[in-house]
This record gives C-alpha cells, sequence and structure tokens, in this order.
C-alpha cells in the first residue's frame, strides 16, 4: 500500500483518532498515488498511525479510516461500515417517523458520505472523492439492508470542486422517486421533493426540536422565521397554536408549506403565510409595532467556515435583535444555528449581545441540540453543527 508521511509534530490530532490530515501536515507521499487511493498514514518516525483516503486536491489531505494496522480495507470493510449505521438507526423507524439520517459522514466513519431516509426511497450525497470510488458497493448494501423503491444521488455541492468531482444528480438504483414523496415525523406528514428540494430534500436534524419547541406554543401566536416546507409551523398547529405566521423567500418553500397543511387537514383560516425575505420582513414587522408570544428564527448557515465566523455573528445577532423586538415580557425565542463554526458558547453570547442591542433581558430556559441519527464522534467535535437555544424575555 503507497504511504503518506506526516511532519514531525504534526501527528497528534491523528493519534486521538481525529479523521481529517490536513495538506500542511503532510511531508511527503510515496508513489504516484491517485485521487481517493488508500494509503497508510506514518508519522516522521515511521510509526504506522492509520489507514485513510488520500486527496490530491483537497485541503483535507488524508480522511483516516481506520487505525488498526490489521484491517483490511477491502468491500467488506465498507459495508460493515454502512451495515453498523443503518443498524444504529432502526429503532428511529416507526409508525410515527419513517425518515431518518442513516448515515452521517464522518460520525459514521463513512467520510463524505450522506444517506436519508425518506419513507421508501434514500437520497445520498457524495463529498469525498474515495467515497465516490465506493459508490456502487454503498448503494449495494444499502439496497441489500433497506430495500429501497429507489435511491437518488443529490451530489450538487461546493465542496466536491475541492475533490475534484463533477456535480451529479440523478438516480442510482430503482425507480425515479415522484415529484412529492410521502413521509411522517412526529406523526406529521409532510410532502417532500428529493429530486429539486433544499440539500437532500428536507431537514431532518430538526425533528426534536421541532416537536420540543411546539410544547411552548398552545393557544400563542407565533413567528416561524426560514419556515421552509413547515416543520416548525405543522408541529405549532398540530399543538395548538393559536395563529402562526410563516415567513420564507422561497416561492417553492411557501408553496410546500401550503400543501403539508392541506395533507394534514390543517385549517389554514387565522394563521399567514409570507413570501418575503425574513430580515426585511422582521423590519416591515418592527415599523408596524407587531407582537407575537413565540418568534422562531432557524436560518440557513451563516458561517460555513471559521474565516467567516466574525461576519456570521453580526448577521446572527441582527437576526436575534429583530425577532426580541417582537417579544414582549414573557415571550420565548426558539433560535437556531447550523453553522458549525459557531459553538454553543459564541451563540450564547451572540444572543446576550442581541438582547443588549433589543434593549432586552434574557433567560436561557433550554439548548437544543441535532438528534441521535445526527451523532457526534468524541474524536471528530466538527460533527456538531446544530445548536438552538429557548430564550425567555423578561
Amino acid at each position: 500500500m503507497k504511504s503518506v508521511i506526516l511532519n514531525k509534530g504534526k501527528d497528534k490530532a491523528a493519534w486521538q483518532l481525529h479523521p481529517w490530515v490536513f495538506s500542511g501536515a503532510v511531508n511527503n507521499v510515496s508513489g504516484n498515488v491517485e485521487n481517493g487511493e488508500v494509503v497508510s498514514v506514518f508519522n516522521s518516525d515511521r510509526e504506522f498511525i492509520a489507514y485513510g483516503i488520500y486527496h490530491n486536491q483537497s485541503r483535507v489531505a488524508v480522511r483516516l479510516l481506520e487505525w488498526h494496522p490489521d484491517t483490511t480495507i477491502d468491500e467488506n470493510w465498507w459495508r460493515n461500515r454502512i451495515r453498523k449505521a443503518v443498524e444504529a438507526r432502526q429503532h428511529l423507524l416507526t409508525a410515527e417517523t419513517n425518515t431518518v439520517r442513516l448515515i452521517f459522514a464522518e460520525a459514521d466513519f463513512i467520510p463524505g458520505l450522506i444517506a436519508d431516509k425518506y419513507a421508501d426511497y434514500i437520497s445520498i450525497q457524495v463529498h469525498a472523492a474515495g467515497t465516490e470510488n465506493v459508490k456502487a458497493v454503498i448503494i449495494d448494501e444499502l439496497t441489500r439492508l433497506l430495500q429501497p423503491k429507489g435511491i437518488y444521488e443529490r451530489s450538487d455541492l461546493k465542496s466536491r470542486e475541492h475533490e475534484g468531482l463533477p456535480n451529479t444528480n440523478g438516480l442510482l438504483s430503482g425507480e425515479l422517486p415522484p415529484e412529492f414523496v410521502d413521509v411522517v415525523e412526529n406523526g406529521i406528514r409532510y410532502k417532500v421533493n428529493i429530486i429539486d428540494g433544499q440539500k437532500s430534500g428536507f431537514y431532518c436534524d430538526q425533528r426534536e426540536n421541532r416537536f420540543l419547541t411546539a410544547q411552548y406554543v398552545k393557544d400563542k401566536k407565533v413567528l416561524d422565521c426560514f419556515c421552509y416546507s413547515g416543520g416548525f409551523t405543522l408541529n405549532s398547529i398540530q399543538q395548538g397554536a393559536a395563529a402562526v405566521t410563516a415567513v420564507d423567500s422561497s416561492a417553492l418553500a411557501i408553496e410546500t408549506l401550503e400543501r403539508n397543511m392541506v395533507v394534514n387537514g390543517f385549517d389554514t383560516s387565522g394563521h399567514q403565510f409570507i413570501l418575503s425575505d425574513v430580515n426585511k420582513q422582521l423590519r416591515t414587522f418592527i415599523e408596524e409595532e407587531a407582537r407575537f408570544d413565540v418568534v422562531i428564527l432557524d436560518p440557513p448557515k451563516y458561517a460555513p467556515s471559521r474565516s467567516s465566523l466574525e461576519k456570521a455573528s453580526r448577521a446572527y445577532k441582527d437576526l436575534n435583535r429583530r425577532g426580541m423586538m417582537l417579544l414582549e415580557s414573557g415571550g420565548l425565542l426558539a433560535t437556531f444555528s447550523c453553522s458549525g463554526a459557531m459553538d454553543i458558547s459564541t451563540f450564547k453570547q451572540v444572543i446576550a449581545w442581541a438582547a443588549l442591542d433589543a434593549g432586552k433581558e434574557i433567560q436561557f430556559i433550554r439548548q437544543f441540540h441535532q438528534p441521535e441519527d445526527h451523532p457526534v464522534r468524541a474524536s471528530f467535535p466538527e460533527g456538531e453543527y446544530l445548536k438552538g437555544l429557548l430564550v425567555r424575555i423578561l
């Protein structure tokens, strides 16, 4: 097997089971290693550390797979990893919920692979060249384990450019999903567009948080910002919210939310769905002196990297300041960040700054997390990307 030698003093993270070796840590590469090829990784004293996948165009030069030298990275290794990941989620699939994340990349020792189950279909995204090389094995094993009607790929990701991979969307196995796949989550029905929807089709990482937030909304006036297909809105209505105003800048999102209202038999009277930029709409509400009992802020990723964290912090602060200005004493703000570069301590500080700017005193009364089908490896804290806070206005 071809090998990668690390620079002296650059092997600590690899010994501690962190799955990424950055290009700056590499001293030399033996032989003509192809992009996506499995290599042995050694420290500067030629001691074996791990096996990994080499990426000659990526900032992450090696994605480590296995730290036991007597293990062979072959087809069976990949199949076993896929099987363990799927089996760990089986208990989450019930009559009340038939959509879960089956594979969560490095958290499941399968770098660069996301696989989500939507009823009888599976949607996958492949971020890494090494995983691309074994895609046929992945598809075969998922088919063997779950017998889906179809497996569809949504690998239209900017990260693939860094791996030397073209974007690719299309059917990989079985039959093409219909325009809308019927799924159920927490007993609520959704029409999910796997082919054209955002990300892999649906944000199943907010499953628990949607349900938890809805426990506070009975008989309340709720504002759901960045509503997408209506997860927080539908849970709120199911739990007895008096009125929900949902806002999103995507016409498809509003259309999907309205469709999901009908599918669940919810009465639309008293509720409002607004097609608008969220920050613009919040400013309008402030000018109109509108007030809500519960405000939900679930924005897209503002900080894709640490270099963008300062700018993103300002954006999060301004967004949350505007949300708080719509709440009176006793009002609740459920606010989220899906930026992995922003940890929970930083997020709390940003929310505290937002409260000061809004002239509000607040309490943090609940902390939200990503669910168990999005696990976090102890050696890979970067996998903990989703965090949220329930904030009470005093």
